[in-house]
């Protein structure tokens, strides 16, 4: 018997109890119906991002969590510092790999479900020989997401005021802001064009729900789609503000944001009438594009600390 076998081996009886839990049939997002625990006690969740953030929020902690590693090794939760202030360091939540995860650190914390996505290289077969493995869609809307794992973990009290709290910070900008009067456009310069999405992670969510314009050739994209721009046709994506991100997690800066921007269409700003009035707000693409409650806070108030009660050059389209 291998090493992984004998783990494998041990978690399955260890995990006996579990399988003596009440449990429910829970349909994931590829048609499987999975027997899930009522109560999950021991949860292992593959993807930091989609899943283990929103766990965090609903105020249950993983027993095990997928997660990235930086140039010296340390693991940690991609944005979870900044979004939720749980990392692997402050919480006895356990890093168990990033992409493939690692089947035997799994194991060895005996879960008593693993969530995982169809991203990560991990194969269910083997996950479902550990425990109840269930498929969340990671490119899902964000809210369906929440009302599943909610569902799961029995945190639907914690999730309605996360809502409401949000419902709060909409209603605020609509209150602050003439929003059907303003066009955005969110836009990323990668590998030789610019990237734009019909709603563009948390920022795009708060932008569309409070009601602002978007330019036509983003309106097009149909809904859960990206585009990627030519150069030539950049003054398409031109507004009355524009934002642009970046990478906080990789140490980059708004000047990053701005040097990929130029790879695409040098001096990129002079084609911008946004650009060109400093009304191109640059932000950390950690909230700009997490599935996080915080973070959709955070972009509410940047919007009206940005935009409301300000005096700015409006877009002329030609």
């Amino acid at each position: 018997m291998n090493k992984l076998t004998a783990l494998l081996f041990a978690a399955l009886l260890a995990i006996t109890p579990a399988s003596a839990q009440e449990t429910h049939a829970i349909t994931d997002y590829t048609g499987r119906v999975v027997e899930v625990p009522t109560k999950p006690l021991r949860i292992v969740s593959l993807h930091d991002l989609s899943i283990t953030i929103p766990l965090i929020e609903l105020g249950v902690f993983p027993v095990g969590s997928h997660g990235r590693t930086t140039t010296e090794g340390t693991p940690f939760i991609r944005s979870s510092a900044v979004l939720t202030g749980v990392d692997f360091a402050n919480s006895d939540i356990t890093f168990v790999g990033n992409n493939p995860a690692d089947v035997e650190a799994i194991a060895a914390l005996q879960p008593d479900l693993v969530l995982t996505t169809e991203w990560q290289g991990t194969p269910v077969d083997q996950l479902e020989k550990i425990a109840p493995t269930l498929l969340i869609d990671s490119e899902a809307d964000m809210f369906a997401t929440y009302d599943l794992l909610a569902g799961i973990t029995g945190t639907e009290d914690r999730l309605a005021y996360l809502k409401a709290r949000y419902e709060g910070q909409i209603a605020q900008i609509k209150r602050l802001i003439d929003t059907q009067s303003i066009t955005t456009s969110v836009i990323q310069g990668v590998e030789g064009s610019v990237y734009v999405l019909h709603t563009y992670g948390t920022l795009g969510r708060v932008l569309r729900d409070a009601g602002f314009k978007f330019p036509a050739i983003i309106d097009a994209i149909p809904v859960g789609g990206d585009l990627d721009v030519p150069a030539e046709q950049l003054p398409e994506l031109d507004a009355d503000f524009i934002f642009a991100t970046y990478r906080t997690d990789t140490l980059e800066t708004p000047a990053d944001s701005e040097a990929q921007l130029n790879k695409v269409v040098p001096n990129f700003c002079q084609y911008l009438t946004a650009c060109q009035n400093n009304q191109l707000i640059t932000i950390p693409r950690e909230e700009a594009s997490s599935n996080s409650f915080y973070a959709l806070g955070a972009i509410a108030y940047m919007v009206i600390s940005q935009i409301s009660g300000r005096d700015f050059v409006p877009f002329q389209s030609q």
